[in-house]
């Protein structure tokens, strides 16, 4: 059915503070630009509403002046945030990124401790998403990282996906948890439920060693996954559809200024377009490639986000 697809998400909400002075790794004196809104999730949900999606978040922030940064954000952009807890006498979940000449990326976070980590995930929750009327609902694997994070996710999708929602999953695998079997168990739990899986390219090397796209694909097609998208960074995208269609694009050639995000609004833009049954596979994928490109372009990780009207003129002047 053709309309503003219902998207939601769940996961951590937090504001970034970014180092001006590259490679000091926070170890020297710097000063930092912010606080930016933004998580993983954060970022996913304004992007989906900016390009057209009616969208609803569950999350927590604390009742602090960072928390506010992170309300005000998504409150613009038209983000349903009546679930999204405001929690007194915790902090707003924080992190902190440093930049290095050869193009990684230094961060000290808290998550678990703050107020990030408090969402809801009970029966009143659940009942709120399911009014709503989602048509999908994402999470990326960073709100897995923690055990208790990760089995309030998981108890949300698994009955969102039982009544018939479907689920779209970032793996966003986490390197410092690899070596954790219960990481990976909520990782594998995630996958089996998900209709639209969107790895990057590291994490298919993590998640599927010695497997190429196709070949992994048609697993999760045989599990009930509609579509597989493989996000490659400056190498573009790759995806293919259940019904065989394959798509391969090259990235855009743009300034990169902070690629923090990138991911996250590409995931968002394909997610929200497909689910809106207006744009045929190609397409969806075409504006998520172009979503990508855009967010390197600006500093902050939700300040390269960008409205369905702003991806389309880009794609035209590049046609």
């Amino acid at each position: 059915m053709r309309g503003a697809a219902k998207i939601g998400c769940i996961g951590d909400l937090l504001v970034e503070l970014v180092c001006s002075t590259k490679n000091g790794r926070h170890r020297r004196l710097s000063t930092y630009t912010g606080p930016f809104p933004s998580g993983a999730a954060g970022i996913f949900i304004d992007q989906a509403a900016q390009v057209g999606g009616r969208c609803i978040f569950v999350g927590a922030v604390g009742d602090d002046a960072f928390g506010q940064v992170v309300l005000d954000r998504l409150v613009e952009h038209g983000v349903d945030t009546s679930l999204i807890k405001v929690v007194k006498g915790v902090p707003t979940g924080t992190a902190f990124v440093s930049y290095n000449d050869d193009g990684s990326r230094d961060f000290v976070y808290n998550i678990i401790l703050s107020a990030a980590a408090q969402f809801d995930a009970d029966e009143r929750t659940i009942a709120a998403l399911a009014a709503f009327g989602l048509d999908v609902m994402h999470v990326s694997g960073s709100a897995l990282g923690d055990v208790g994070m990760a089995a309030k996710v998981l108890r949300v999708c698994k009955a969102l996906h039982a009544n018939g929602v479907k689920v779209s999953f970032d793996p966003n695998v986490r390197k410092e948890l690899i070596g954790n079997p219960a990481y990976f168990e909520s990782v594998r739990e995630m996958i089996a439920i998900s209709s639209v899986f969107l790895p990057s390219a590291e994490d298919a090397v993590t998640l599927f060693p010695g497997r190429d796209l196709r070949a992994f694909a048609s697993d999760l097609f045989a599990g009930g996954a509609d579509s597989v998208v493989l996000k490659k960074g400056e190498n573009g995208c790759e995806g293919v559809s259940r019904d065989g269609e394959r798509v391969s694009l090259k990235a855009h050639e743009v300034e990169v200024l902070d690629p923090t995000g990138a991911g996250d609004c590409f995931c968002a833009t394909f997610v929200t377009l497909m689910a809106s049954g207006a744009f045929p596979f190609r397409q969806a994928m075409e504006r998520a490639n172009a979503a990508g490109a855009l967010a390197v372009t600006k500093v902050g990780p939700m300040e390269g986000n960008s409205s369905l009207a702003t991806l389309e003129d880009f794609l035209a002047k590049r046609s």
